[in-house]
């Protein structure tokens, strides 16, 4: 399905040079940011303590957070879970306050703040229930990151082997470097802006991989059909025609994604706000990337039509 088509391929080509500068430039204040600044993780890597509590009537929110702040809890996360009247909240792991005790001080900071957000009255206290609590060790946070930084590894290496085998080994290294672009781009937002970065973040980086590279092998399977169909045409003006037939096919693709992540952005409140800011970024600079920085990549490294026609070897005929 195609909404329109581009009777005549635009140049990307013509500003391959123009284009891996800006990736270089970008992606080195990326590196800049996670090296000076470093990643905000959560207590899933961190360590800290996790309550789940549940009120009679839908509490407010930003009333807890106040109040929690002047009770002395700094970079706590209260958010909603399940229903609204059913919150989660996470607390940092501290070196000044007893691990077994920080429950009971939430619970009594809780108790402050009634049901309807202000500073409850004697005698109209709404008593938040307990319903689980847990304690992440930072050994269990280190072991999480380590998970965490393997599966990132065994991504990257099935892509890489994936496109050796379909394509050609330029095409893979072309693909995973564009791909790793989007990932150091990901990181190095959320390092500048210090955003938390949670498991469901880890989560959107790696469907960032996929997806990033699913745009890729749709621009290279139309470069391989290309050189095999089309003779006469140079490499520049194969990989322009692969990415203006197939830019209907992305905005299609894109467009359709990119809107359910945004209705998650706006409408799926604290606990999904950084899955999809995540997915938003690797969603808008993967479609630059797949296009703009593999495609480049494959001509610097030399791609050409000899590489996809099988030259047929003719059989000398015996002599008696």
């Amino acid at each position: 399905m195609e909404f329109f088509r581009i009777r005549k391929d635009i140049p990307f080509m013509r500003h391959a040079l123009v284009f891996n500068v800006i990736s270089l430039m970008t992606f080195l204040l990326a590196v800049f940011f996670l090296a000076y600044k470093g990643l905000h993780f959560s207590i899933e890597f961190t360590g800290g303590t996790l309550l789940e509590v549940s009120y009679a009537q839908a509490p407010d929110l930003d009333k807890l957070r106040k109040q929690m702040e002047v009770d002395g809890f700094t970079d706590t996360q209260v958010q909603n879970f399940g229903s609204s009247s059913d919150v989660l909240i996470r607390v940092p792991l501290s070196k000044d306050a007893e691990t077994s005790k920080v429950g009971e001080r939430v619970m009594a900071s809780l108790a402050k703040v009634d049901a309807g957000g202000a500073v409850a009255d004697p005698g109209m206290v709404a008593v938040p229930t307990l319903k689980r609590v847990e304690f992440v060790g930072p050994q269990v946070g280190k072991e999480l990151a380590a998970d965490g930084a393997l599966a990132l590894l065994l991504v990257v290496c099935g892509i890489v082997l994936y496109l050796a085998m379909r394509f050609e080994w330029r095409f893979a290294i072309s693909a995973i470097i564009a791909n790793l672009h989007d990932v150091i781009i990901i990181l190095g937002f959320f390092a500048l802006f210090q955003w938390e970065f949670s498991l469901p973040v880890l989560a959107a980086v790696l469907a960032v991989l996929g997806y990033s590279v699913n745009e890729s092998v749709v621009v290279f399977d139309r470069v391989r059909e290309t050189f095999k169909k089309k003779r006469g045409m140079t490499t520049p003006q194969v990989l322009d025609h692969a990415i203006t037939s197939t830019i209907s096919r992305t905005i299609i693709t894109h467009g359709s994604t990119q809107m359910m992540v945004t209705s998650m952005l706006v409408f799926g409140g604290p606990a999904l706000h950084y899955f999809a800011l995540a997915l938003t970024i690797g969603i808008l600079f993967g479609i630059y990337s797949s296009v703009l920085v593999a495609s480049p990549l494959v001509m610097w490294m030399g791609v050409s039509r000899e590489q996809f026609i099988q030259t047929k070897v003719e059989k000398q005929e015996a002599v008696v």
